[in-house]
């Protein structure tokens, strides 16, 4: 068996790597380089890097966030109402509000709902157990409140 040892490719000038390696990546405290003819001719161009600033990410609003704010964004339009699923005047109650927003009784409609009655509890006891029981036993802004903190926790909770 026999074993080349010498390459079958041209050798490069090793100067000229050193260049461009410097170019990638300067060093504060260069150390001296040994001048080549064509460095002393030619001085090296300063190099420009254009960054572009990072595009910020993308979020998509998730489905339970965006039912609970369809259904605020219908209560604020039409009117909230107490005692009743739609008030003769097109005003709803928060759960009808939901239905509304939701349009079918999807994951969407189901997990919003949940979302929204844990934070009626969260806010006001744990002893609501529907949300048109909670609903009709609080003020407007009592309601809104409620509404609102359940729509940044979907935000945050990215659903």
């Amino acid at each position: 068996m026999t074993t080349r040892t010498e390459p079958d490719f041209t050798s490069v000038d090793p100067d000229l790597y050193a260049a461009a390696f410097q170019l990638l990546d300067p060093d504060p405290d260069p150390a001296p380089q040994p001048a080549t003819p064509a460095a002393r001719r030619t001085p090296a161009a300063p190099v420009q890097v254009l960054l572009q600033p990072a595009a910020p990410p993308v979020r998509l609003t998730g489905p339970v966030e965006r039912t609970l704010t369809d259904a605020l964004t219908f209560l604020d339009t039409h009117g909230w109402a107490r005692h009743s699923l739609i008030h003769p005047e097109g005003a709803r109650c928060s759960i009808g509000a939901l239905r509304a927003a939701a349009g079918a009784r999807n994951a969407a409609y189901c997990d919003a709902g949940n979302l929204l009655l844990d934070e009626a509890r969260r806010q006001h006891g744990k002893k609501w157990e529907t949300i048109p029981s909670w609903n009709d036993s609080h003020t407007g802004p009592q309601v809104r409140s409620v509404w609102e903190a359940a729509i940044r926790r979907a935000h945050h909770l990215n659903i």
